[in-house]
């Protein structure tokens, strides 16, 4: 159904507004259970990781790239604009679609392969306190990018399908299974239990480097919070601590760490070498 819409204030609509406002846009996702997914490319992989679409939100100039997508859907068409006015900002990749979420697998289900086609995961992330959205997008499309088979949150993670995080991932979240822990404090002894090896990242250039690390079996990196990195209780709880060797140019430089998204793009290449 093409619904044309001249008003941005129109409450049909009201999936999409005030995206710029964070907190009322965490908000209504998670009371609706909704998310929107921005560009072809990226709606395209969230329908075809199964999710729902509530309707789409675009310009004459896009319907014909999304016909396919569009097809059983209702849409809202509008000016470039009335989209402007809608969404604060000017949407480059054609339409926004509001989708509805699914619920995640438990830990337990995750680390068992539940619904996975290719088995039980034997690389995985552990990702803790990452609050930024667009780091958690970087680090879902770094591992996407290079093999990993799995990633858990730690409850205060930031949500993998905010705007900002599916927008940066380029649709890595919807490629990627993930799961929340309930229990921060014990849910690193769950993934121990299913078999996993907890190798924690750290830039103190005294661990073993990543790339000397005995990687048989299954195993979970550890990735802190973008400032302060690992808690000293996650830090307890791994098996060992390992790094990135930095260079001596850089600890020269004052240089001796690299943020959360290069650090995971590097950690996430060795981590595969023996996957």
């Amino acid at each position: 159904m093409l619904i044309p819409v001249d008003d941005a204030a129109d409450p049909r609509l009201a999936d999409y507004v005030r995206l710029r406002d964070v907190d009322l846009r965490r908000s209504m996702e998670g009371e609706r259970g909704l998310f929107v997914a921005e560009g072809e490319k990226v709606i395209r992989r969230a329908v075809g990781a199964g999710y729902p679409v509530r309707s789409v939100l675009t310009t004459p100039k896009w319907l014909d790239h999304l016909a396919d997508v569009i097809a059983d859907v209702t849409v809202y068409v509008v000016t470039d604009e009335v989209m402007e006015g809608i969404t604060g900002f000017r949407v480059h990749r054609g339409a926004l679609a509001s989708m509805e979420r699914l619920r995640p697998p438990s830990v337990a289900g995750l680390l068992a392969g539940a619904g996975s086609s290719a088995g039980p995961p034997r690389r995985i992330l552990l990702l803790e306190d990452l609050v930024d959205h667009g780091n958690v997008g970087a680090v879902f499309r770094c591992a996407a990018a290079l093999g990993v088979g799995a990633i858990v949150l730690s409850p205060r993670c930031a949500d993998p399908l905010y705007r900002r995080s599916v927008k940066v991932s380029m649709g890595a979240v919807f490629a990627i299974p993930w799961a929340r822990m309930d229990d921060w404090h014990g849910g690193l002894a769950e993934v121990r239990s299913a078999g996993f090896r907890l190798l924690a990242l750290t830039p103190d250039q005294s661990a073993v480097p990543l790339d000397e690390a005995p990687l048989d079996g299954p195993v979970a990196l550890m990735l802190g919070s973008e400032g302060d990195g690992l808690s000293s209780h996650w830090l307890k709880e791994a098996d060992a601590p390992v790094c990135i060797l930095m260079s001596p140019q850089a600890m020269d430089l004052g240089v001796d760490s690299l943020n959360v998204v290069a650090a995971a793009a590097i950690a996430c290449h060795g981590l595969m070498r023996n996957g």
